[in-house]
């Protein structure tokens, strides 16, 4: 039978985000000797699209396949160019678990059987178990290098991936200077252990100290020793009359308590009229402008913090693995912010980041003086009211920390001044983890947040860390965009799946000093592939989505490809024998990068994701 009777296949390209556009070749390409030479030339683009390699320079693919794409591959092939998007993974769940013995210590010897996972209360089928360790890191960094095959090793260190993305946030709007002083320290110390694998990043709220993801160290270090307290509204040197705190100010605007308001203008009385107890009609006013202002002025601290926090939070989410923000805080009253702290906790959820929180006031005991660099304006009168309220303060900060990790999963430090222990627990790789995935049993594709619990089928001691919940997706009538958002959860995560064989490869071909061509060749077997019955030929779709980061987990270039085929029996049996390749192409400067693929089949609806690297010498 001749090819033109045997298949017919029809390739579509997509655009790359970011304007880049994917210089992709035919399907069933082969690939050109592996080019590593640093003045080796690409082959001009018309001819990686009109000749096909021959099978000696490709062992292992079939040169049936090649023949027909050389001979017939203008008339069945057809390429045309459209946006690529990259959506999410809605079919599988997957829930990262740590379990610990009360003295921190992780717990390494559980199983599948071990735990139970609940979906809206419903016990789940654990369809997906791995277990993370130091070692499996490093197995899954070394298959990743191996795509390269002899991939060339810089300045005598290996290629490590970037596999954990940990944005240190030190709120130095609400920091003291005490307070920043200790914490620099300890975050000093931590930084000298963060593995090869991790990618730190160094965030303030106030927007002063920023570096973004990086595992040089020298650059962590410098940044580190900026972090000093940046209030939007320093306060003054001298006592006001009267001193009314930003908790005191929501106690008397908000929530209208007449106890604060009466111990404030008392305190007025005392400072501003010498005593005078008749002058209370002149002193309420200026207590209530004071309080209005005292509050505008927390308000737009704590927007500020936020705003500043979800900036961080969409950082995080376009980084290609784990995500975790370590957010450095000695806490502060919410007052009016209760809608912005919850709409915190949904973009992390929602991008998959965990929040840990550490109070940088340690160990503390309650501040009855106030600030002791500045003078009080508390009277023998109001002075343990006041008292009083600086330790209600001070015990409501903890409540925004505590509500930001347990409403992501994470871990609250607190009342400790072992800040490096509580540092190396929040951002540090834990010797073992587990990841649990399930696929959702009756779900409901609503967009509503569903909460998860993760249990030990025996009782005990331990405590649990995983994320709390997901969003279920929304229900796309267009089987293509549901099909989109089975893909983009997968692209920016590192985890493997395997429902679909695929092996990957990578190489390059540098012409010269800043311009190189990056290959990715996927090589796919059809005989898991679920395929449908049409005019008595076997018809699927798949999407094959690539994206391209640098060292440092920054998106680079990526695009998507949409390969359907109706293949004839006896072309079916063919391929299913043999398998086929894919091969697409990118225009990158030299470096190192990360290749995430991500196949998905429309039949079947099943999914492979592997990890590639590449090693681009200047």
């Amino acid at each position: 039978m001749g090819a033109r009777e045997g298949m017919n296949l029809r390739l579509r390209d997509r655009k790359p985000l970011c304007h880049l556009y994917w210089l992709a070749l035919p399907l069933f390409l082969f690939l050109a000797p592996p080019c590593h030479a640093q003045n080796s030339a690409p082959p001009p683009a018309s001819q990686e699209n009109s000749q096909a390699p021959s099978d000696k320079s490709n062992p292992g693919i079939p040169s049936d396949v090649a023949t027909t794409v050389k001979k017939y591959g203008g008339e069945e092939i057809s390429q045309t160019e459209t946006s690529a998007a990259f959506k999410v993974r809605v079919n599988l769940v997957q829930v990262r678990v740590t379990v610990r013995e009360p003295n921190g210590k992780a717990v390494g010897n559980l199983t599948r059987q071990d735990f139970l996972l609940y979906d809206q209360g419903k016990l789940q089928n654990v369809t997906n178990f791995a277990v993370e360790t130091p070692e499996s890191r490093l197995q899954r960094n070394a298959a990743a290098v191996e795509t390269q095959g002899d991939a060339p090793v810089s300045g005598g260190k290996p290629l490590a991936l970037p596999e954990r993305f940990v944005a240190m946030v030190f709120d130095d709007i609400h920091l003291s200077m005490q307070d920043a002083t200790f914490v620099r320290e300890k975050a000093d110390h931590f930084l000298n252990s963060i593995g090869p694998n991790d990618r730190v990043a160094i965030y303030s709220t106030s927007g002063q100290n920023t570096v973004e993801f990086t595992a040089d160290k020298e650059v962590l270090h410098r940044a580190i020793y900026g972090v000093i307290p940046h209030p939007l509204f320093p306060q003054p040197l001298n006592a006001e009359c009267p001193e009314i705190t930003y908790y005191m100010a929501d106690q008397i605007e908000n929530k209208n308590n007449v106890d604060v308001r009466a111990v404030a203008v008392e305190e007025t009385i005392q400072c501003a009229f010498g005593g005078d107890e008749s002058k209370q009609s002149q002193a309420l006013p200026i207590v209530e402008s004071t309080a209005m202002r005292s509050l505008n002025q927390g308000d737009a601290e704590n927007n500020y913090t936020y705003r500043h926090l979800e900036d961080f939070l969409r950082r995080l989410s376009a980084m290609p693995g784990e995500r975790l923000m370590v957010l450095v805080s000695p806490g502060f009253v919410l007052a009016n912010s209760y809608l912005d702290e919850s709409g915190i906790i949904d973009r992390a959820n929602r991008a998959n980041v965990v929040i840990n929180t550490l109070d940088a006031r340690g160990l503390y005991t309650p501040d009855v003086m106030g600030d002791i660099s500045r003078p009080s304006s508390d009277t023998f009168r109001t002075g343990g009211y006041k008292t009083l309220y600086r330790v209600d303060s001070q015990f409501e900060n903890q409540f925004v920390l505590s509500d930001f990790a347990y409403g992501t999963g994470g871990t609250f430090f607190h009342n400790s001044n072992d800040l490096l222990g509580g540092l190396e627990l929040a951002g540090l790789a834990p010797d073992v983890s587990y990841v649990l995935g399930f696929s959702p049993q009756n779900k409901k594709m609503d967009g509503h947040y569903h909460l998860l619990t993760v249990k030990l089928a025996k009782k005990s001691n331990y405590s649990i860390q995983a994320r709390r919940g997901y969003f279920a997706p929304q229900k796309a009538d267009d089987p293509q965009e549901l099909a989109k958002q089975e893909i983009q959860d997968a692209i920016f995560s590192q985890e493997e799946i395997n429902e679909l064989p695929l092996d990957l490869q990578t190489q390059y071909f540098k012409g010269d000093a800043a311009d190189a061509r990056l290959s990715v060749v996927s090589r796919l077997d059809l005989k898991n592939m679920h395929f449908r019955k049409a005019d008595g030929r076997s018809v699927d779709d798949l999407t094959l989505a690539t994206a391209i980061f640098d060292e440092n987990g920054n998106y680079v270039t990526g695009g998507e490809k949409i390969v359907q085929m109706k293949l004839r029996d006896t072309t079916y049996d063919r391929l299913t024998r043999s398998g086929f390749t894919v091969k697409s192409s990118f225009s990158v400067k030299p470096g190192r990068y990360l290749v995430r693929q991500v196949v998905r089949d429309s039949e079947g609806a099943q999914m492979a994701a592997r990890n590639g690297a590449v090693e681009i010498p200047f």
